[in-house]
């Protein structure tokens, strides 16, 4: 019988880095994502376009994960990266095609940021599926904010909230993941 793997102390180095990055990209994407909101709230128009450039920023931070994930072998990088670059290219797409929708008249100004947030929610949250649980999180989050930023005028006391609760759990289940890891060691 075979004796159980267990984790090197560079496995355990490695791991470390690899919370510490998706949890620096999860709060920063939490904080883009509350300005989003806060700016979609003044300006819808300026929403638009703050929103479309988060795609970008969304996109490299799925990226960069990405990386770190192949880096640990679970992925080929060229593989990786060609998957994740056709998956945010299509959701410029199809932000493109809801830009297409409000100059045409079939959506109106407010709704369009809401519109996009929303894309950007299941982009994010489906790219997580393939990245990490911390990703599709801020997915999660982004929907509940489309939804709660629909309902209730004063949203920002729900969503912040929301945001640090995330951040908490997270570095709990980390921490929580670590400890079980290193008692099995």
């Amino acid at each position: 019988m075979s004796k159980p793997e267990t984790d090197s102390p560079n496995d355990t180095v490695s791991n470390k880095r690899k919370f510490q990055v998706e949890e620096a990209v999860l709060i920063l994407l939490l904080i883009f994502s509350l300005a989003g909101v806060g700016i979609t709230s003044f300006s819808a128009i300026d929403g638009y376009w703050y929103w479309m450039a988060m795609i970008f920023v969304f996109g490299l931070s799925a990226m960069l994960l990405g990386f770190t994930k192949a880096k640990q072998g679970d992925h080929l990088v060229r593989e990786l990266w060609a998957v994740q670059s056709l998956h945010w290219l299509g959701v410029i797409a199809v932000v493109g095609a809801v830009f297409s929708l409000l100059h045409a008249g079939m959506l109106e100004e407010d709704s369009t940021g809401l519109v996009i947030l929303l894309i950007l929610a299941l982009a994010t949250y489906l790219d997580g599926i393939r990245l990490g649980w911390r990703f599709s999180m801020v997915g999660v989050f982004l929907a509940i904010t489309a939804v709660t930023v629909a309902h209730i005028d004063e949203f920002m006391w729900v969503i912040i909230p929301l945001a640090l609760v995330i951040v908490a759990f997270t570095i709990y289940w980390g921490k929580r993941r670590a400890k079980r890891r290193s008692e099995n060691v």
